[in-house]
């Protein structure tokens, strides 16, 4: 910890002198919130400072450092230059109160974006503001409720598959709905007989992850559409997986009334740990009036910030979205163009498939067919011996790689969701390979070394539900 390091009186900084006389500080801040003793700080050295945060950057996992093969997240590699361009002070130095007239070079940025947004989606209009996927899905399901009360019933129930992404039910139930499970049929798409079972008038929306978790792409699109639409619900698409999909089809080509996207996984931003995210929300034509204000328009050659629009769901944000991450999205897409998008989605496809195939005859694969950007595997063989999946996810962070998604989805059983991305080399690839099938060696010839891992981590094996259920994240001075 850093409170244990240096010592009392050394310090890492040096203050100019004041130009303010202190006795004109005194009564500056009130009485009621000054400190009655001074704060416990570390107290050390600029040299210990920065070699503790170093140390810890170095126990850190990041995509910088090794392959990150989370199902249904993408932590694709951050190409440098959208930081760089993203760092630069004409953008930095922007406040967002200013008058649109000193901000046109950003208005008209996150105008394109718009732009391409539509463009990659075949969706009418995108509002930027939401701030995360999940938020996205928020503002998606408040424009699903939003269009139904114009028509003079907001409905009662959306439909999810049991294959749909994690967030789903959870902002359906912040909105206000109810979720209704769908099932999966035997090929791991939607159970076509299951869907015409709960959806009826009072069914508001689909919400369809496509590809699905399995990695599947739902491949009955439009018999889903026509029995949608015979009773004027919407088809609202979790863009979490679009990274499988980009230049090759546009969901509102197909039918899709709601798509948002993740421009933090999607279009190579840092996520997680690595910074905050966005997820803009597209829509098709019957959706536009109900979009968040305020809404960057173009009059006279000016970009402006309009707020007047009566069906409007209002804001959503605070301010216009995260900026910073929309700057970084849009040098991504600018830099690779359309056929570089299509050929992002191309390789991560590939990959996936390459993967799927080296590993097939190791592990169980409940749904076997073709992958998309990602696939499933299913630990169950192991567990049988003893070794649990989240035995040989702790395995693999021993060999330097971290692990895949575990026990999601949950219609599998000991699940590893595994998700390369297009940006890993196939020598990348092998070596993860043949870590895997040394794992399940492992498992046959000596199961405790997996049992018992990891070994070679700063920390050994945790335990899980203490550290949910008793946080202890407090350093105590006493001690």
């Amino acid at each position: 910890m850093i409170f244990e390091l240096g010592s009392k009186g050394r310090k890492g900084y040096t203050l100019p002198k004041m130009q303010v006389d202190e006795r004109r500080m005194e009564n500056l801040i009130p009485e009621k919130f000054l400190r009655k003793k001074p704060a416990r700080l570390p107290e050390v050295s600029e040299n210990e400072t920065m070699r503790h945060f170093v140390e810890l950057s170095n126990l850190n996992y990041h995509i910088d450092k090794g392959f990150y093969p989370l199902g249904s997240c993408t932590m694709k590699y951050n190409p440098k230059i959208n930081e760089n361009i993203a760092s630069s002070s004409c953008l930095t130095d922007l406040h967002p109160m200013q008058s649109e007239l000193l901000a046109q070079g950003a208005l008209s940025l996150m105008d394109e974006l718009s732009e391409y947004l539509c463009e990659i989606s075949g969706l009418k209009a995108v509002t930027l503001q939401p701030a995360a996927g999940a938020h996205g899905e928020l503002t998606g399901l408040m424009l699903i409720r939003a269009y139904h009360e114009n028509l003079g019933n907001p409905r009662e129930k959306i439909l999810i598959p049991d294959s749909a992404h994690g967030t789903n039910p959870a902002s359906v139930t912040t909105a206000g709905y109810r979720a209704v499970q769908i099932k999966s049929d035997e090929n791991g798409v939607v159970d076509l007989e299951d869907l015409k079972k709960h959806l009826d008038e009072n069914t508001a929306a689909l919400m369809l992850t496509n590809p699905n978790t399995l990695g599947l792409f739902e491949t009955q699109l439009k018999e889903i559409n026509e029995l949608l639409k015979s009773v004027d619900a919407l088809l609202y698409m979790d863009g979490a997986n679009l990274n499988a999909l980009l230049g090759i089809i546009r969901p509102g080509d197909v039918g899709v009334d709601i798509l948002h996207f993740n421009l933090h996984k999607t279009f190579s931003t840092p996520h997680g740990g690595g910074g905050p995210g966005s997820g803009p929300v597209g829509v098709s034509e019957k959706l536009v009036d109900f979009l968040p204000f305020p809404r960057i328009n173009k009059k006279d050659g000016k970009f402006l910030l309009e707020s007047n629009f009566p069906k409007s769901i209002g804001r959503i944000h605070s301010f216009y979205g995260n900026f910073a991450v929309m700057v970084k999205a849009y040098v991504y897409i600018r830099m690779l163009g359309a056929e570089g998008l299509r050929r992002v989605s191309e390789n991560a496809i590939i990959n996936a498939n390459y993967l799927k195939e080296k590993l097939k005859d190791y592990f169980d694969m409940p749904y076997p067919g073709l992958a998309m950007h990602e696939f499933v595997l299913s630990g169950s063989r192991q567990k049988k011996q003893g070794i649990s999946t989240t035995d040989m996810a702790k395995r693999l962070l021993d060999f330097g790689f971290h692990a895949p998604t575990i026990y999601f989805p949950l219609i599998v059983s000991e699940a590893l969701m595994i998700e390369p991305t297009e940006t890993e080399s196939i020598e990348t690839l092998n070596e993860f390979v043949d870590t895997l099938i040394g794992i399940t060696e492992e498992v046959e010839k000596n199961p405790d070394i997996v049992k018992n891992a990891p070994h070679f981590t700063p920390v050994s094996r945790l335990d899980d539900v203490k550290a949910i259920k008793e946080p202890n994240i407090r350093f105590d001075f006493e001690q």
